[in-house]
């Protein structure tokens, strides 16, 4: 018992002169080590007599904690002062921002869909939501298509299995929603996803569009074409803009048109505006160099069946309905080639046509 006093008096005599954790490890390997005095007298046990062998080793067990607590706690001191010190020496302004420039970008489609919104919000549109589950009736009857019609097959749409829902192919379920529960005048723009069996390089399963339609009393072909006319010259920031309306076919209008837009492709780059058609003299004639012209958007007069399937009289009100690609618009704005890159996640694609904070 005596050898065990002398040395619990020894180890606190060095412990209390210990400056730091170096001189802690030397210690700890002193008394505790493989070789240590602690160590040394556990393999010692074996030679006690039985007699005091018990009373020994529970002496022993009692120096050993006492041993490994203080080495815990001095450890732990030195542990506390050197985080102490990287604190007062690494201290951090937490009202600078992380980073001088922020390194995020904004999406193209959201850069497109904010400047659609401006545009439509400075023509006295107001914007409506609808839903991206919908059923038939606002998809495909209430737009003059019966079930027979094969006017629905140039839409290939999702079906939700077991179910007669679907994933919307136009935002013109948004139009039918607004005239059922709404009374004209009305002057409404729908922007969101919609859905279509459909994938190549101008075309993908999901993308997104944007409608608008008015309904009011002596509406014609004149203010859709003057509303055309304001949007895309304001999106393209070009006032020369020429376009062309040619007849088609939608269920939904009648007379309806597809718009083709004036541009020039030099070195495979396209550039809306600055376009200069043939007199019409020489109408038959190809538009000279690269100058030619593409299909941007569908529209045309609301068809007298959609606003009787909503609840109003054809013979006093009329409107006009247009759709439009945002991924289109955004393609043709910013020189993007292959519509899928905008939903590939690439981050590459992003560096590249991103746009920083400050110019959303």
């Amino acid at each position: 018992m005596l050898n065990l006093e002398n040395l619990l008096s020894e180890f606190n005599s060095q412990i209390s002169l210990i400056q730091n954790k170096e001189a802690l490890e030397e210690i700890r390997l002193q008394f505790l080590g493989k070789k240590g005095s602690v160590t040394e007298l556990f393999s010692q046990l074996k030679n006690v007599v039985v007699e005091e062998k018990k009373s020994f080793g529970a002496a022993l067990n009692k120096v050993r904690d006492e041993v490994t607590q203080k080495i815990e706690a001095k450890k732990e001191y030195f542990e506390d002062l050197d985080l102490n010190e990287k604190l007062i020496s690494e201290k951090i302004d937490i009202s600078e921002p992380f980073r001088k420039e922020p390194l995020g970008l904004i999406h193209p489609i959201s850069k497109v869909t904010q400047e659609i919104r401006e545009i439509f919000a400075t023509l006295g549109f107001e914007f409506e939501e609808g839903p991206e589950i919908e059923d038939d009736f606002h998809n495909f009857t209430a737009l003059n298509m019966p079930k027979d019609h094969p006017a629905r097959q140039m839409q290939d749409t999702f079906y939700l299995q077991n179910s007669e829902l679907l994933l919307r192919t136009h935002t013109s379920n948004t139009q039918i929603r607004k005239m059922l529960n709404s009374k004209p005048p009305l002057k409404i723009a729908a922007l969101g996803r919609v859905f279509r069996r459909d994938s190549d390089q101008t075309h993908t399963p999901m993308f997104h569009q944007v409608e608008g339609f008015i309904v009011d009393e002596n509406v014609n072909m004149g203010n859709l074409k003057w509303v055309l006319e304001q949007f895309l010259q304001a999106f393209f920031e070009v006032k020369n803009l020429e376009l062309r309306f040619r007849p088609s076919f939608f269920p939904f209008t009648e007379p309806s048109a597809e718009v083709d837009i004036g541009y020039s492709a030099n070195d495979g780059k396209i550039k809306i505006g600055n376009f200069n058609p043939p007199s019409s003299a020489t109408q038959e004639l190809a538009p000279k160099g690269n100058e030619k012209f593409m299909e941007i958007l569908g529209c045309g007069m609301i068809h007298p069946n959609v606003l009787r399937n909503c609840g109003i009289d054809p013979e006093k009100y009329q409107g006009f309905a247009f759709g439009i690609g945002v991924e289109r618009l955004a393609m043709l704005k910013y020189g993007i080639n292959d519509l899928r890159m905008f939903f590939e996640n690439d981050v590459r694609f992003l560096q590249h046509y991103g746009f920083k904070a400050s110019e959303f």
